[in-house]
Order: structure tokens, then sequence, then C-alpha cells
């Protein structure tokens, strides 16, 4: 499980980065893409580590991946170190103008760029079916189903908002297709702007999860010590950081949630789907479990 971090240029990507994972990705000059994990922070799992005093915490985590690339081939380079992510974080510049409507434009600008780069795709198949005199069985539903994600593309949709079968999504998972990934939108705002979350989700009229944060007074939170923390957070009148909360949304959109094994020797949040039943998150420690 891997989520990709997108966003147009100056818009505070790689600091939301460093923030969430630690790793300053600038330093990593001449890579063209940079991981990092995030721990999920986890009030429960604070309080078993409290409990049981283990020799070993291992809190659940998400990997985040920056990209490194600029000039021409900047949005090719994009393409092909995010093309095995599992979701999308994409980060939209509400800081230098907080004009509501600039700000949906910021995020329209690389949203549409998602849904013609997947159009592209499905009318570069289409045309190459087309052509074809003896269809494979991949071929016909292909056929079948491609010229209906076509029609939500060219209607701005994104494909994640479509129903899709179990055979739909065997079908189409060769393509690897940018908008049928999860996506969590992060809004970095000025200091001491709104929480404007809700009222951008509604007028951007989309269904993915949109979190605030202010990436300038993050980034001074999260150098500071625990303890610090919490008395700056107090002063600001802050429970607690954003980046936090971007951290679990960006856990929870990917369809996981954690559960946890206790003892003297470690606490640890295992990852499994969420609603799992019992014998699938035991199979998580190991398949004999199960």
């Amino acid at each position: 499980m891997e989520i990709g971090i997108l966003g147009l240029s100056q818009s505070g990507k790689s600091t939301l980065f460093g923030i969430m994972t630690g790793v300053n990705s600038a330093e990593s000059y001449g890579e063209p893409y940079v991981k990092g994990i995030a721990k999920v922070p986890d009030a429960r799992f604070d309080k078993l580590v409290e409990i049981f005093k283990p020799k070993k915490a291992s809190p659940a985590t998400v990997p985040f991946i920056d990209v490194n690339a600029a000039g021409e081939k900047e949005w090719e380079e994009t393409r092909r170190a995010l093309a095995s992510v599992d979701g999308i974080l994409h980060i939209v510049n509400a800081f230098a103008d907080t004009d509501l409507n600039q700000i949906l434009k910021n995020y329209r600008k690389l949203a549409d760029e998602l849904i013609l780069s997947d159009l592209m795709v499905i009318e570069g198949r289409l045309e190459r079916l087309a052509k074809t005199k003896a269809m494979k069985p991949d071929d016909a539903m292909h056929a079948k189903i491609l010229p209906r994600l076509k029609e939500a593309l060219e209607k701005n949709m994104p494909l994640r908002e479509l129903e899709f079968s179990k055979d739909d999504l065997s079908a189409i998972r060769g393509f690897t297709f940018w908008t049928t990934r999860p996506e969590l939108v992060v809004l970095n705002t000025a200091e001491g702007s709104k929480d404007i979350a809700e009222e951008f989700k509604k007028a951007a009229a989309i269904n993915t999860d949109v979190v605030s944060i202010c990436c300038q007074i993050e980034a001074e939170i999260s150098t500071l010590p625990k303890q610090d923390q919490q008395e700056f957070l107090k002063e600001m009148g802050i429970e607690i950081p954003a980046f936090e909360k971007v951290i679990r949304t960006a856990f929870s959109i990917m369809g996981r949630m954690p559960y946890f094994t206790v003892g003297e020797d470690e606490v640890k949040a295992w990852v499994v789907p969420i609603n799992s039943l019992a014998p699938i998150a035991a199979s998580a420690i190991h398949k004999d479990f199960e």
C-alpha cells in the first residue's frame, strides 16, 4: 500500500511529505522519487503502550512517495514514478490566493490533467480494438467496458465515482488509471485562514475527502519535541496537528484499519482491510492462524 503525493509547482507537496514522514526529499538530489513512512497517530495505540510498557512499539504506518521532477518531462516522470501507487494525495495551493474560485482552479488544473491522461489511454485502446479483426476475451471485455468509462471522463467525472463489478475491476486492472484510485485532497492554506474543507468540497462537487492544513505552521510543529508540541498547540488553540489528520485520513481512504496485539515484548498495530473478520485479521500475523 503506497500513496503518491501530487501537486502543482509550489503547492507545498514536498513540505507536507517532510512533515508527515520526517524525510527531506530536497536532500535526495537527482533521485526521481523519494519514499517515506508516516506513523498513523492513534490514541488507543498510545494508551496500550502506556499500559504494557513494551520493549518495542510498532504503530500502523502509511508509505508516501514524493516525486522530484521538473522541466518539460515533469509529467511523464511523475506518471512513471507513481504508476503503481494505490492512492493519491492531491495537495492544492490555497495560501497564495485565498479566493475560493482561484483555489478551485488550482485544484481543477491537475484534476483535469489526470482525467485527460485516462481518457487518452482509453481512446488509444479503443482505436486499436477497432482495427482488431479477431478479438480475444480480454479484447471483447475492453470493447464492452471502455466506452462507458470514456463517456464518464468526457463529462469530467473521475472513474472512482463509477460502480464496477469484480469482473470489471479485473478487466481494467492493467491500465493503472489515475482516477480509479482513492484520492485525498489537502488544501495548503495560509496562517490564520479558516477551515474551508467543507466549503471547497461542496463548491468542487467532489466525493473525495478534503483536509485543510497550513504547512508553514505544521512544519514548525513537527520539528518540536513532543512536550513542546503540546504547549505550542495549546497556545495556537489547536487540538491536534493537522498533519496527523492528513495521515489518518490517507490511511482510511485506502480501506485499511489497525488492530492491536499487546505484550511486554511488543505492542503492535497490524494493518488489515476495513471490516475484516477475525480469521482474516489473524492471517496478517501468520497465515496458519487463519
